[in-house]
């Protein structure tokens, strides 16, 4: 197989992905929970493998770009938290499902979010570029947000060292290896045959991440499906919705196709992965239910991005103006 077959089939590879964690998970939960241990791991190492396809010396077009910044913004940080405001409403009364659904819709997603958007024929190089922005805007957004939501229940819910553990392990470090190799592999050649090896493993280790956090999960999700059911309707509406956001934000500022595509895949996927463990370190009565609302997001997410890379293409500016 070729690498431009392995991208073409990767949508397909990422759902057998999916399959084979759920059924691992099911069949064999205490050998499937020690993949939580590699959740982390393998989302930095599919940070490393996309980092180095990406020639660093362009992502200053992305911070010179203020119309597609300015629309991100407005679409994560206005918009979007709008919206799940008004989806949220529903869970007023249900603590635990109610902080976790806040926790990851608030949250625009800095990893994956550059495969589906390169998947759905959008600018990942500029989604790439925006990354650091967005996760330094909801480190610092994420507390007044969850503030202004849930008044005095907000108080020891959010703490600002996952978020900085995750940008430092999932961002910068990743960052710092792809931009050493690619360098060195200009004077090695055996640096240059290793970087010619990573550039197969971006489908695998998307791969990999959905089998651990999926594998590692699932159980839980299963287990707790009775309690989750009210925040299904609240994920689902979403799906259905924050893509028009994201649409609308790219039309308020006349974006191309390919620019406005990545607004709207920006919009629609959120932090999930990486919100993990900030669910994970909430108080004891809420922590276990809300970690798991955050895993169910992923499984609807998924579900998502399968429609929307065929979708967003055709329905953000198919024309491509």
């Amino acid at each position: 197989m070729t690498r431009d077959a392995l991208e073409h089939n990767q949508i397909p590879v990422y759902f057998a992905a999916v399959l084979l964690a759920a059924v691992f998970g099911l069949l064999a939960p205490s050998l499937a929970h020690g993949l939580s241990a590699l959740v982390t791991p393998a989302i930095a190492v599919l940070m490393y493998a996309m980092f180095l396809q990406i020639p660093f010396l362009d992502l200053r077009q992305g911070w010179g770009n203020r119309r597609f910044l300015s629309a991100l913004l407005l679409a994560n940080f206005i918009l979007v938290p709008l919206l799940v405001w008004a989806l949220t409403q529903s869970l007023v009364g249900r603590p635990a499902l109610w902080v976790g659904a806040l926790l990851v819709l608030l949250t625009p997603c800095i990893d994956y979010v550059v495969v589906f958007t390169h998947i759905g024929k959008g600018d990942s190089r500029l989604m790439l570029a925006a990354t650091p922005v967005l996760l330094l805007l909801q480190l610092a957004l994420l507390p007044i947000y969850l503030s202004l939501m849930l008044g005095a229940q907000s108080e020891g819910v959010v703490e600002a060292r996952p978020f900085i553990e995750a940008f430092l392990l999932l961002i910068v470090v990743p960052v710092i290896l792809a931009v050493l190799t690619t360098s060195l592999a200009r004077r090695s050649s055996i640096v240059s045959a290793w970087n010619s090896a990573w550039a197969w493993l971006p489908v695998p280790a998307m791969a990999l991440v959905l089998f651990v956090v999926i594998g590692s999960q699932i159980t839980s999700v299963v287990r707790d499906m009775n309690l989750l059911l009210p925040v299904v309707p609240v994920y689902v509406g979403f799906l259905l919705l924050a893509p028009l956001m994201g649409a609308l934000a790219s039309r308020l500022f006349a974006l191309p196709a390919v620019t406005a595509r990545a607004v709207t895949f920006s919009a629609s996927t959120r932090n999930s992965l990486v919100v993990l463990p900030l669910a994970l370190a909430l108080p004891e009565d809420v922590r276990g239910l809300a970690a798991t609302a955050v895993i169910l997001q992923t499984l609807v997410e998924l579900v998502g991005e399968l429609i929307y890379v065929r979708l967003i293409p055709k329905w953000v500016w198919p024309a491509g103006r």
